[in-house]
């Protein structure tokens, strides 16, 4: 298997469906350093992040793509973003205690909840809403474009704490199958082929294997990949942002509750931004947050 962490799209020549295909390793690995995450959650969080990545290659947009899931049970929160520059991070929130080997999405989500939320840097913010309902991720996320507006789009998702992999199938607009019961024909011709996949092929073979093994009888094109990356949006300027949003005497009174010198975490990647008393007032008097202050020790 290819050791990039990339999205890879193809075409059927003579129906009108396309694919996209994700595989993450050291990204993956990346957003799983970040906290000890017991292996079912572990799993989940790399099945959604393979989502997201999936979801913006198939997006024209220049912006955020934000999966994020709530439950009641022993994972309260799964959190990812995906930038259209194909930059990934993501988290999830668990009880420990109360997660159980070998445990699914309902064990750990139940009555659970998927917003998706598309935030362009340009235009008008969109979000989705919809209950987390089918026997995993993959199904739950195709019950959500078959209940909206959007294309027909089907997902297949596995990941094992080593590698998270996805596959997405989405039928376009007629044109070359002009006839409606040639089109579902097709569709349900794609979608049961790739119903044939194990999880073991899936996260073991390399995207152009899979797509012969599947498809040996198609046309069917292949594009270059697009890498992807993990990295975290997280900076002292943002932190600094959200200590301006609090106003100066609440920021102050926090200093003084904190015995001096408040800690901003960012809770995707761990990154911890400090700042004492100097700071806060350097902030607050128009002087930026771009260094600590001198003081610092």
């Amino acid at each position: 298997m290819s050791q990039n962490d990339q999205s890879q799209r193809f075409l059927f020549d003579n129906s009108d469906v396309r694919g996209e295909m994700v595989e993450l390793e050291r990204s993956y690995a990346e957003v799983l350093a970040k906290h000890p995450y017991p292996q079912p959650v572990a799993e989940l969080l790399g099945e959604m992040l393979a989502a997201a990545a999936l979801l913006c290659g198939t997006l024209k947009f220049d912006g955020l793509l934000i999966l994020q899931a709530r439950s009641s049970g022993s994972v309260p929160l799964l959190m990812i973003e995906c930038s259209s520059d194909r930059e990934v991070r993501g988290l999830a929130r668990y009880d420990a205690e109360s997660v159980k080997d070998g445990a699914g999405l309902h064990e750990l989500m139940p009555d659970g909840v998927l917003t998706m939320t598309i935030d362009p840097k340009n235009g008008q913010r969109y979000q989705g809403i919809v209950p987390l309902e089918g026997a995993n991720l993959a199904e739950c996320l195709s019950g959500y474009f078959a209940t909206s507006e959007q294309l027909p789009t089907r997902f297949w998702l596995n990941a094992d704490s080593r590698h998270a992999r996805g596959l997405l199938l989405q039928q376009l607009p007629a044109d070359r199958l002009k006839d409606a019961e040639a089109r579902e024909a097709s569709w349900q011709h794609v979608t049961a082929l790739a119903d044939t996949l194990t999880a073991e092929e899936l996260l073991g073979l390399d995207n152009e294997t899979l797509l012969h093994r599947l498809y040996h009888e198609e046309d069917v094109r292949l594009f270059d990949g697009q890498p992807l990356v993990f990295r975290c949006s997280c900076s002292r300027e943002r932190s600094a942002n959200a200590l301006v949003s609090l106003g100066q005497d609440d920021a102050e009174r926090l200093l003084g509750e904190l015995g001096g010198e408040i800690t901003v975490d960012c809770q995707f990647c761990n990154q911890r931004y400090l700042f004492d008393g100097n700071d806060i007032a350097q902030l607050f008097a128009g002087g930026g947050s771009a260094a600590p202050s001198e003081t610092r020790h």
